[in-house]
């Protein structure tokens, strides 16, 4: 399979912002519609889009269902995401058309339940890891998860696809953790798609020539900030 190039749709009350570790802010491209971006993006060939439901992140409650749908129109494969921790959460993007949903990973501290979603949703869940260092982080909470034990317990499940992030970078144009990254993938016994740092074309075959499961990366910021999504893409064919 080619690496996929992942473009990611950061949508808050339905429109477009971008995601730092500090915070958000509203974004200034595409009018910030998020329709338009991914309209965009599918014509410069992505195969799949990210949709992140920021105010279920931050809220609890599913707010950005309609953008979902109309993304998820478009024809390509629709990744929803936005710190899923229910599966009555999990559902819900699912019908509106998302292909599978990530499972943040707050929800992966109530092992009993997060080991029945993973069970019911199959390969349309994929489980969420925000990495920070050896702990896992997950964004908006004060959790703290040791990492070497999360996955310990997650190789005695059936868990079809990681998404892994290097929480402190999401945003921030540093470059990947590529150390991180490789460490992750080569004991993980399924697929991998990163996310976090990614600056360009450089950073996207680095991460690509990787040892492990790697399958994908997610790219936001530097997409709105003049990264060609078509050479990137060509760049990792």
């Amino acid at each position: 399979m080619p690496f996929e190039v992942i473009p990611a749709l950061d949508v808050a009350g339905g429109r477009l912002v971008h995601v730092t570790g500090s915070g958000q802010v509203a974004a200034s491209t595409f009018g910030a519609d998020p329709l338009a971006a991914a309209h965009a993006f599918v014509d410069a060939g992505a195969t799949r889009l990210h949709v992140v439901d920021v105010d279920l992140a931050r809220t609890g409650a599913i707010a950005n269902a309609d953008v979902v749908g109309a993304v998820s129109g478009l024809g390509v494969p629709v990744q929803a995401s936005g710190g899923v921790r229910t599966d009555e959460q999990v559902d819900a993007l699912l019908a509106r058309g998302a292909e599978r949903v990530v499972l943040g990973s707050a929800a992966l501290r109530d092992r009993e339940r997060a080991e029945e979603l993973v069970r019911r949703f199959d390969d349309r869940l994929v489980v969420g890891v925000e990495a920070d260092g050896h702990t896992v982080r997950p964004r908006g909470t004060d959790l703290e998860l040791p990492l070497r034990d999360l996955l310990v317990w997650l190789a005695g499940l059936e868990v079809r696809r990681y998404l892994f992030t290097e929480v402190g970078r999401v945003g921030a144009l540093e470059g990947p953790d590529l150390d991180g990254i490789r460490a992750f993938a080569e004991v993980s016994p399924a697929p991998v798609v990163v996310a976090g740092g990614i600056r360009g074309v450089d950073d996207l075959r680095a991460v690509a020539a990787l040892d492990g499961r790697i399958e994908g990366a997610v790219i936001g910021r530097a997409l709105y900030e003049g990264l060609d999504l078509r050479a990137a893409i060509v760049a990792v064919a």
